[in-house]
């Protein structure tokens, strides 16, 4: 059965993501077979609301569905302005939650992204 690749996306505080970190890091030096987890976490809520908006996840599942794809194309088949595409793309390969393939076109490589965030601490 192949793997899924997955993200966890949530908020966090430094500490917190540190001790992950170490505990990962003297996993895979231990166990057998653990390729480790990707993370990405945010500050606060805002931050995270910040960088995945509505029309951003959008822009995700469109090249998850869809497949690569240059910005040009991708305004199309979302029907928005390219400009806001571009900024709105750009903003998602710099969290790196998009990546571009050998032909340099814009990729979704996460099979499942998870996110988590507490509303009340």
């Amino acid at each position: 059965m192949m793997e899924k690749n997955n993200i966890n996306i949530g908020v966090e505080d430094a500490n917190r993501g540190y001790k992950r970190f170490v505990d990962a890091w003297n996993r895979a030096s231990t166990e057998e077979g653990y390729h480790g987890e990707v993370h990405l976490n945010f500050e606060d809520f805002a931050m995270l609301a910040a960088v995945l908006t509505p029309k951003r996840l959008e822009i995700l599942k469109t090249l998850r569905r869809s497949g690569p794809m240059n910005v040009r194309a991708l305004s199309q088949v979302v029907e928005r302005d390219y400009k806001n595409v571009h900024v709105d793309s750009a903003a998602l390969e710099d969290a790196g939650l998009i990546q571009r393939d050998e032909e340099g076109l814009m990729i979704a490589p996460w099979d499942v992204i998870d996110a988590h965030f507490r509303l009340v601490a």
